[in-house]
């Protein structure tokens, strides 16, 4: 009889396909897209990463209020609304209220807060939905899963805060694929596990990186990719030095309520990318979870329930 987990390995399969014309794209979905623009300058992305994360906010400030959250003039707020393909501050605006707007239309009414603790889990509610909303289309996830499970070695870089999202992932990874290599340390010691990764024949790296963000994490994903490394990036980040160093992003929204952050998504995103790795070569997996569960029997690592 297979365990619990090789029965949802067995179970859990991604459907291919995309989305039908009537999914909804997420609000930091729908931004990204309409602020993809490989010409924005630094200033002009600052704008664009706040008004992704802070959108329900943004899109009802005057051009003087933004100007002043992100620390930019007011023409280089009418600038970027001209570079991002509208005719001036105010029809950007516009078009921000609809799609804040979009996502509110129809829903359930907001249940009262008792609490911050509570506020904090709506907060996490509201990105599980984003990230569903994303996953509309599991191609992407999908082509991301195969490459990493090709990847031998595979390496999984996380430091500082984004060290147990990489270390939780490592852990599972190393149950269906047979050389997972685990980064969390920065400066040298980075450096020589992503070189000798590249030598031992790897071609993919997983990284980690949610705020505050580390600059020995840009360093080293910039090293991985010189050595020759593709690099796929989990991260609440939509643009920024780490996005467009990456070769594949993902962008999930962290929790950021309390004094420190929550990453429900970003847990639940590198449990899917987990799903796809598994689907890419399912005999393998079963055949290193059924050799696992072995060990584990014959060594007692699990108390019986």
């Amino acid at each position: 009889m297979p365990s619990p987990q090789q029965a949802r390995a067995q179970a859990s399969a991604i459907t291919s396909g995309k989305a039908g014309p009537d999914a909804e794209m997420s609000p930091t979905a729908q931004l990204r897209a309409l602020f993809d623009r490989p010409r924005l300058s630094p200033g002009q992305r600052r704008i664009a990463q706040y008004l992704i994360e802070h959108i329900a906010e943004a899109a009802f400030l005057s051009i003087t209020d933004l100007a002043d959250r992100v620390g930019v003039s007011q023409p280089s707020v009418t600038r970027f609304a001209s570079a991002v393909g509208f005719s001036g501050y105010p029809a950007l605006r516009e078009k921000l209220q609809s799609i804040t707007l979009g996502t509110r239309a129809g829903g359930p009414a907001e249940e009262i807060r008792a609490n911050e603790l509570q506020a904090a889990v709506d907060a996490e509610i509201g990105n599980l939905e984003n990230l569903r909303r994303d996953l509309a289309d599991a191609d992407r996830v999908i082509e991301v899963g195969r490459r990493l499970s090709a990847s031998t070695p595979l390496t999984v870089l996380g430091l500082r805060i984004s060290v147990s999202l990489a270390e939780y992932f490592a852990y599972a990874a190393r149950r269906i694929h047979p050389d997972v290599r685990l980064v969390t340390r920065g400066g040298s010691v980075a450096y020589d596990a992503l070189l000798q990764s590249r030598e031992a024949g790897g071609t993919w790296v997983l990284a980690f990186s949610m705020p505050r963000h580390a600059q020995e994490t840009l360093t080293a994903v910039r090293v991985a990719r010189s050595a020759g490394l593709k690099v796929a990036l989990i991260t609440d980040l939509a643009l920024g030095p780490l996005v467009d160093e990456a070769d594949v992003s993902f962008a999930i929204g962290t929790g950021s309520r309390l004094v420190f952050d929550s990453y429900a998504a970003p847990g639940v995103m590198c449990a899917a990318l987990l799903q796809a790795m598994t689907d890419a070569d399912p005999e393998r997996t079963q055949a290193r979870l059924d050799e696992y569960e072995h060990v584990a029997d014959e060594h007692q690592f699990f108390l019986r329930d």
